[in-house]
């Protein structure tokens, strides 16, 4: 497929889903009493389904934008948003939020997920590739230790809401008014940067040599990567594999260069995510299964078939 053709067929199969995900449900409604603005078809669906499809949609494009952002500075084509564990220190706050009732889940997953990314870039510095990541890795795998210690002291009540919480669940996720606004300017902000990324991708040095201030940038995309998951979290939980395989793929698809790459993965990840929540919703309807665990079963196959492709 062309780059030209790339997003209007993105667009398409966005509008497509977003149309199906407010079709379906467990209880079906007429969509002439939505229109007249009265009855319960309405209520059902202002109140219900139209936030939930949109905080989907923005999550999953939210998770993929900051994965393709997070892929170029990283250079490595298997970056995803968690890599630096934001998600871990959103998780641990929100959970602690939960057991204790002292605030929001939402807004303590905000605040977790942006201490995590000021202590990871703290303690590496940002412009050390290597470093971040290893750094990255630790403080993930130190938040995992303290989400094992919260759940096991945590009484049976809550558990089941902290695991849903855990596994990806927008049964509670809120207004959908956080996830556009930093959607929309997520978008305004880092598609004026798409030249220096699409120089920066082949290098500091070359960059460099173009006069791009690569420390300067590193500092924006990282900052700016953190901002997009702590939404993505605040509003989802914790959603795999979205951040991971949608830019990944659209590099293979020819959609290399960043004013497409970018707009493009917030497209295709809002869809698959907006996809796999409606299934979440009707395959086991009236109970709503955990996106996060659906989103596993659909991106695990489709990261090993990228994985295949030359």
């Amino acid at each position: 497929m062309t780059s030209k053709k790339l997003l209007p067929t993105l667009l398409l199969l966005a509008l497509a889903s977003l149309i199906l995900s407010l079709s379906a449900g467990s209880v079906s409604i007429a969509w002439e009493k939505v229109l007249y603005g009265s009855g319960l078809d309405y209520e059902v669906f202002m109140q219900l389904r139209l936030p939930r499809a949109l905080n989907a949609f923005t999550t999953g494009a939210l998770l993929a934008m900051s994965g393709g952002l997070m892929q170029v500075m990283l250079r490595n084509p298997l970056a995803d948003p968690y890599v630096l564990g934001i998600s871990g220190g959103a998780a641990v706050s929100a959970l602690l939020a939960m057991l204790l009732g002292f605030v929001s889940p939402q807004f303590a997953s905000f605040l977790g997920a942006m201490l995590s990314m000021l202590l990871v870039f703290g303690i590496s510095g940002v412009a050390k590739h290597t470093r971040l990541l290893l750094t990255g890795i630790v403080v993930a795998s130190g938040w995992g230790a303290l989400i094992a210690l919260i759940l096991s002291v945590s009484p049976d009540a809550q558990l089941r809401g902290m695991l849903f919480w855990l596994m990806g669940n927008l049964d509670d996720s809120g207004s959908p008014y956080p996830g556009l606004f930093a959607l929309f300017f997520g978008l305004l902000f880092v598609l004026p940067l798409s030249r220096d990324l699409n120089v920066l991708g082949r290098g500091d040095r070359f960059a460099m040599s173009l006069g791009v201030s690569v420390k300067t940038l590193q500092w924006k995309i990282y900052f700016i990567c953190a901002l997009l998951t702590s939404v993505a979290v605040m509003t989802a939980g914790s959603v795999g594999f979205v951040g991971l395989i949608v830019p990944h793929g659209l590099r293979k698809m020819g959609g290399r260069d960043h004013r497409i790459l970018l707009p493009g993965s917030a497209l295709l990840g809002g869809t698959l995510l907006l996809l796999a929540d409606t299934l979440a919703r009707t395959i086991a309807a009236p109970q709503a299964l955990p996106v996060g665990a659906i989103m596993a079963l659909i991106g695990v196959p489709i990261f090993l078939y990228l994985l295949a492709r030359p």
